[in-house]
């Protein structure tokens, strides 16, 4: 979940696939001391995402599960996200419906403690709504949308800007509710 929603994955760059095995040497750190995963995306490209130095406590926990050392190196060729049973990577469908047993979890704890109008949202939730979210919320912090459309792997930086524009349109919104009407 915070692999897709932090860096704005799709479900088919995270999961095994057909001329395409993610694994962990996919993490890279270069002469800056940046972390970036290199993944295949749409379109058949590879591109590199930038990694946030707090997302790596995630990526630490995980591989400390798994028994791996703290960080990746170049030589890990183990999975990305390993199958739970057999070898190898997990397939999209199998990704996907972790994930949505994540929600559905999450959905009923929400409607418990919040109420079933609160809670609504996350039935309508997805893989891909993650992309959109932790996206979405990096505009809303002021991240360069260059920089995003980079990692999002957008051919073109209009696109970012056409798909994301809600989250401007809540600025907007937000300095116009206190505008004085003379």
């Amino acid at each position: 979940i915070a692999t897709l929603k932090t860096l704005f994955l799709r479900i088919s760059e995270l999961s095994e696939r057909k001329g395409w095995s993610p694994e962990m040497r996919h993490f890279l750190q270069d002469e800056d001391q940046n972390w970036w995963l290199k993944v295949y995306g749409k379109g058949r490209k590879l591109r590199d995402v930038s990694v946030p130095t707090q997302y790596l406590s995630y990526l630490k926990r995980y591989r400390q599960y798994r028994a791996l050392s703290s960080l990746p190196s170049s030589y890990d060729s183990s999975p990305l996200v390993e199958k739970i049973r057999g070898q190898g990577g997990m397939t999209a469908r199998h990704l996907t419906r972790l994930v949505q047993e994540v929600f559905d979890k999450a959905y009923e704890k929400m409607k418990q403690e919040k109420g079933e109008d609160f809670a609504r949202k996350l039935t309508e939730a997805s893989t891909h709504w993650l992309r959109y979210t932790g996206a979405s919320m990096e505009i809303e912090r002021g991240r360069a949308l260059k920089d995003l459309s980079e990692d999002l792997g957008h051919a073109s930086m209009a696109t970012t800007d056409t798909i994301y524009v809600q989250s401007e349109n809540k600025k907007r919104a937000a300095s116009e509710k206190e505008r004085k009407v003379d």
